[in-house]
């Protein structure tokens, strides 16, 4: 599975690992103390570390959790673990998250997330806010043998190809088809205006191009759908109607369904079927499409970033968005003639 390609055995990730309830169905670290970013993220000496954690039952997880590292929680501890596990479950993308924890020398925020929902998204981009990170370069730290979720790994990086497909033109760079994968979880995103840097997308590209094709080089080597030149990094697609009606009918049920209400007008009733017909047959295709994407990731984005002033605290929010505005800041100042 071309995921497995950038599993990591390294022993730091292992150890912070080593604090938490070990039954894990998925951990992986991403972001920028991982993988190196260009822009105001260059400098990563002391950037903190985010992971996300695939747990087959939130409430005993939490449960023994709390029992491990009760201050990484904030006032919702005294709760108890099912009222953590129905926060974590019940709005924004399903996912708890606690933040600017100390372990082994360094800050690190880590994601809690149902095993089911987190295969609900892989396959169906339902939020598309962990199938998101899972379309960028990570470090695995742990994987079960679930074949089911294996499956929706693999799957859910074929459908980062292939709606990224439908927003590029006929001929393009490996670069050009990274950044549109990249950016495909961002589409809509109101933090990529308050708060995150604009040029974000770029950052992360640019200086892991490498890591991008270990990622997906097989899948785009297997694709019937393109003629990929590895020699120059450039690749050739179909975009005549029926070439892009293939394409969308294999997008996730969730993005299909977003552009069919896009799309259909009231009281007309198509089925899906026949709005992606219509849909590939237009020249603005791919900008259906991202209109689409935004659909998803706009709502979801908006719940979790206000659910996590619940389950960080307010002062550690505070500090948590001060960080994140200080970054974009700097990003401004780069730029600045």
């Amino acid at each position: 599975m071309a995921l497995q390609a950038l599993q990591s055995s390294g022993v730091a990730f292992r150890k912070i690992l080593s604090h938490f309830p070990e039954q894990l169905s998925l951990a992986f670290a991403y972001g920028s103390a991982v993988y190196r970013q260009a822009g105001p993220s260059a400098d990563q000496k002391n950037a903190m570390l985010d992971f996300v954690f695939a747990v087959e039952d939130p409430a005993a997880w939490h449960a023994e959790n709390l029992k491990r590292n009760w201050s990484h929680y904030s006032l919702l501890r005294v709760l108890g673990p099912k009222t953590v596990a129905a926060v974590q479950g019940d709005c924004g993308a399903g996912v708890y998250y606690n933040t600017l924890v100390p372990c082994e020398g360094r800050l690190i925020k880590y994601g809690v997330i149902s095993t089911g929902v987190l295969i609900e998204d892989l396959l169906h981009w339902s939020t598309l806010y962990v199938a998101g990170r899972l379309q960028k370069p990570v470090k695995i730290v742990a994987l079960s043998e679930d074949i089911t979720l294996r499956s929706a790994l693999d799957k859910n990086l074929r459908s980062a190809v292939t709606a990224a497909f439908l927003m590029l033109p006929e001929s393009f760079s490996e670069e050009d088809l990274f950044v549109e994968i990249a950016r495909l979880s961002y589409s809509g995103d109101f933090r990529m205006v308050i708060g995150e840097e604009k040029s974000k997308v770029l950052n992360i590209v640019k200086p892991n191009i490498a890591h991008f094709q270990e990622l997906y080089g097989s899948i785009l080597q297997e694709s019937p759908q393109v003629v990929y030149k590895t020699q120059q990094g450039w690749l050739e697609i179909d975009k005549s109607p029926e070439g892009q009606f293939t394409q969308l009918m294999t997008l996730p049920k969730t993005l299909q369904q977003q552009i069919h209400q896009i799309v259909d007008p009231p009281g007309k009733n198509r089925d899906v079927e026949e709005t992606l017909l219509q849909v590939a047959h237009n020249p603005d295709c791919g900008d259906v499409v991202r209109l689409g994407l935004a659909a998803i990731v706009r709502p979801s984005s908006m719940r979790q970033s206000a659910k996590g002033i619940l389950t960080a605290g307010l002062k550690k929010s505070v500090i948590y968005s001060s960080k994140k505005l200080h970054k974009m800041w700097k990003g401004w100042l780069r730029k600045a003639p």
